[in-house]
């Protein structure tokens, strides 16, 4: 079947809610919808944020940090519940001004810092602590080199493939031939380069890792999308291999689930405030004390 045809008009306006599972919450401006003050937990770290692929991506560098020794990256995950539209809430567009998570507020500097966009995060955090950012200047640059990549190209990934793929209301053969082409085309990127690598940086797990492996770990695990089998992900045996190696890391599988609203209620800790959380506050353990 041929696309329809759409001849856009001389100038676009905003005059109807887009379809889709997200089609009642985008619109054309800025700015918070609503008053709403954010809560502030007990620790210095406070993060805004869902388990989304961007959110995962803190948390794991959270609990990573924690496994490492390293007590000032306690923290407190608030949920920010971005269907309901909570990013939109005046407290979370002071920090964020661009009303997506994760956002974080640091309140051990002498005013509170807050940080927003989920690679800057990663950065800020592995400079804070020293940790997970190699210190040699080549090896740093390729770091970052890799950070900036997973920044530059999952737009055609997630608000790309995985939008028509997955949340468009109508499927069209166009869009997703495009964004599915571009998406083979990075996994095959990232094959080629972990054939001769144990991590994105050689040896070491470091923030490149940290934001590659929620978005491209997961597409490759069909996480993400369920289009695994569409995309014959089962090729790129090297990105499948490093996706295994990082899945079974204890922070790894502890970060999954921090802010997480979906799938099997153990695999759900909506809020977390302290480590014990892990133990007592998951959904099944809140569900068995109802």
């Amino acid at each position: 079947m041929t696309d329809p045809v759409y001849t856009p008009p001389k100038v676009w306006k905003w005059n109807k809610e887009m379809g889709g599972t997200w089609g009642s919450l985008n619109r054309p401006v800025a700015g918070s919808t609503h008053d709403h003050e954010l809560p502030v937990g007990k620790h210095p770290l406070q993060l805004y944020s869902l388990a989304t692929p961007n959110g995962v991506k803190v948390t794991v560098m959270l609990e990573e940090l924690l496994a490492l020794g390293h007590s000032g990256a306690e923290y407190d995950a608030h949920l920010i519940r971005i269907r309901k539209g909570d990013q939109f809430g005046s407290g979370f567009v002071e920090i964020n001004p661009n009303s997506k998570i994760p956002a974080l507020v640091d309140h051990s500097t002498p005013t509170p810092t807050r940080v927003f966009e989920s690679g800057a995060i990663l950065l800020y955090l592995a400079e804070k602590f020293d940790a997970f950012l190699p210190t040699d200047f080549t090896a740093r640059t390729e770091c970052l080199s890799w950070l900036f990549w997973q920044m530059g190209s999952t737009p055609y990934l997630g608000g790309g493939f995985g939008h028509f793929y997955s949340y468009s209301p109508d499927k069209y053969e166009y869009p997703i031939d495009r964004y599915a082409m571009e998406v083979k085309r990075q996994l095959d990127v990232l094959d080629r380069h972990l054939a001769d690598k144990q991590f994105m940086c050689g040896d070491d797990f470091t923030i490149a890792d940290m934001a590659i492996w929620p978005w491209y770990g997961a597409l490759v695990a069909n996480r993400v999308y369920q289009a695994a089998e569409f995309l014959s992900a089962h090729e790129y045996t090297h990105v499948m291999r490093w996706n295994n190696q990082i899945a079974v890391r204890p922070a790894v599988k502890r970060g999954r689930i921090v802010n997480r609203v979906s799938g099997r209620p153990d695999q759900q800790l909506h809020e977390r405030h302290d480590a014990s959380d892990f133990e007592t506050r998951t959904q099944d353990k809140l569900a068995a004390t109802e």
